[in-house]
């Protein structure tokens, strides 16, 4: 049973983990948008 909790919680932090890392990549992504917007604007 003990293993079954550890690999439960070892699942779940993964994921967490995963997510976290796409989301910043979106993150990521739209602030470079947003830098491209305002360089095209000053042009």
């Amino acid at each position: 049973m003990k293993h079954m909790t550890l690999l439960v919680l070892v699942v779940l932090m993964s994921a967490g983990v995963l997510g976290g890392c796409n989301t910043m990549h979106g993150a990521g992504e739209d602030i470079s948008d947003g830098g491209q917007a305002i360089q095209n604007a000053s042009d």
